[in-house]
């Protein structure tokens, strides 16, 4: 993908083995596609702090166009790449960063250091037994997305008029 000092994980079984069998450290996954360019951006900071968090997190990236990988996309529900999610001990490790997705960090971090300033933090609550922690970036660090919905009568009046030609 899009670093050769990451562990890329492509099968299924391979990411179930690494939520499983990371211990006492914090898994992180990050979901995406070697050809984007913001996962590129993501790549290069997270190898570039692989290093200053061994000792308390671990870094594997995740290959979306993998067809094994839909049980993941499907479950965590990842529409914008990358997506980065949290595991310690097995446990989905979440974050309250004032968006209304817990579950999963959408986009890049803004630096090396605020990448390890997020780990340190889900790693010291997971060590105190917390499952949600809050985000240590000040809010004009954290990405944020606004999804857009067409109208849905809109589109409903027009997939019902080319059911009638």
């Amino acid at each position: 993908m899009g670093s050769v000092l990451l562990p890329t994980l492509r099968r299924k079984p391979e990411v179930d083995a690494a939520i499983r069998d990371t211990l006492d450290k914090v898994l992180v996954l990050r979901f995406g596609r070697a050809a984007d360019a913001a996962c590129l951006h993501l790549d290069d900071i997270l190898a570039k702090s692989s290093w200053d968090i061994s000792k308390f997190a671990m870094v594997a990236l995740v290959d979306m166009d993998s067809e094994e990988m839909q049980v993941y996309i499907d479950y965590f529900d990842i529409t914008l790449v990358p997506a980065t999610i949290f595991f310690f001990n097995a446990q989905h490790m979440k974050m309250d960063s004032g968006t209304p997705d817990h579950t999963k960090w959408i986009g890049s971090f803004s630096s090396k250091q605020d990448f390890i300033d997020v780990v340190e933090a889900i790693f010291r609550g997971a060590m105190k037994g917390k499952l949600i922690v809050s985000c240590p970036l000040p809010p004009e660090r954290i990405p944020r997305f606004q999804l857009l919905f067409k109208d849905m009568t809109e589109l409903y009046e027009a997939m019902f008029r080319q059911k009638s030609l």
